[in-house]
C-alpha cells in the first residue's frame, strides 16, 4: 500500500460509511482484534483531519481500541462484502476473524490492516466520549439501546491515509 496525503481524498462519506462498512482495528501485529463498523465519520477537529468511530464496551474490539493510542479504519470492494458481514457477525474472543474470513493482515507503519483494503485510515487516538442516556438530546435515539449498552465515541486524528 502506498502512503498519500489526504487532502487527494475524493470521497462521499455517507455512502462510505452509512451505506457500507468497514473494519475497525486496534491493537499491534501481535496482539490485535478488528469488528465490523458502520457508525462514524471524517471530518477535520483541533486543527487536524479526524475520524469518529463508536464502539460498544460489550464488543472484544473496546477493550483493544481503548488501552492502545492508535486504530485503523479499513474500508474495501464490494467483493468483499461477506468477509465484512463475518467479521460483524464473529467475535474476536473465539474465533480467528481474518482468517476464517480470507483477509491478510498487514502492518502500515506498525498499525494494523488487511492487503485486501481498498483504503486505510491510520489514526491516532485523540479523544474518548462516552454516549449515554444523559447525553441524549433527541430521545427518538433511545430506541437504538433497549438494552442501555451504551457506545464510547472515539475520535482518531488521522495521521496516515493508504491505498492500494
Amino acid at each position: 500500500m502506498q502512503r498519500i496525503d489526504y487532502t487527494q481524498l475524493e470521497l462521499n462519506p455517507f455512502s462510505m460509511i452509512g451505506s457500507e462498512s468497514f473494519l475497525l482495528t486496534a491493537g499491534t501485529m501481535n496482539d490485535w482484534n478488528t469488528m465490523t463498523a458502520g457508525w462514524g465519520g471524517l471530518g477535520y477537529i483541533w486543527e487536524e483531519p479526524a475520524a469518529f468511530v463508536f464502539v460498544r464496551e460489550s464488543r472484544f474490539t473496546y477493550s483493544f481500541i481503548d488501552r492502545h493510542d492508535r486504530f485503523t479504519l479499513s474500508f474495501f470492494p464490494p467483493e468483499m462484502k461477506d468477509a465484512l458481514a463475518f467479521c460483524g457477525t464473529h467475535s474476536g474472543r473465539d474465533t480467528n476473524k481474518a482468517k476464517e474470513a480470507g483477509l491478510t493482515p498487514i502492518s502500515l507503519d506498525g498499525d494494523v490492516s488487511f492487503a485486501e483494503a481498498n483504503l486505510v485510515f491510520s489514526c491516532r487516538k485523540a479523544s474518548k466520549t462516552v454516549i449515554d442516556e444523559s447525553s441524549m438530546i433527541d430521545s427518538s435515539i433511545l430506541k437504538l439501546y433497549p438494552q442501555r449498552d451504551w457506545h464510547s465515541m472515539f475520535i482518531g486524528f488521522i495521521d496516515g491515509v493508504y491505498i492500494p
